[in-house]
């Protein structure tokens, strides 16, 4: 069997800093994973349009809703590390 790995992303979190601090480093991380998962998304979605579906766009959107996803799930991860977002199930 295959385990799934999980990556996780630190929010260096002192003592002393401010909340706002705290919450606008969670921001950034998670700003800057959903555009480069949006990225990577659409330029895997455009080969596989050029390669195999002969030009036709829905891999890209494919691609793109894939990257986007797999930003908000990680923003999710780094609010719940950081304790903005708690989740009691």
């Amino acid at each position: 069997m295959s385990q799934q790995e999980t990556t996780q992303v630190q929010v260096p979190v002192i003592a002393n800093t401010p909340s706002s601090s705290i919450v606008s480093s969670a921001w950034d991380t998670a700003i800057s994973n959903a555009i480069v998962k949006t990225g990577l998304g659409f330029g895997t979605g455009v080969l596989v349009s050029v390669l195999l579906f002969k030009r036709r766009s829905f891999p890209v959107w494919l691609g793109v809703g894939f990257g986007l996803g797999r930003g908000y799930s990680e923003a999710d991860s780094v609010f719940r590390d950081v304790g903005v977002r708690k989740v009691n199930a």
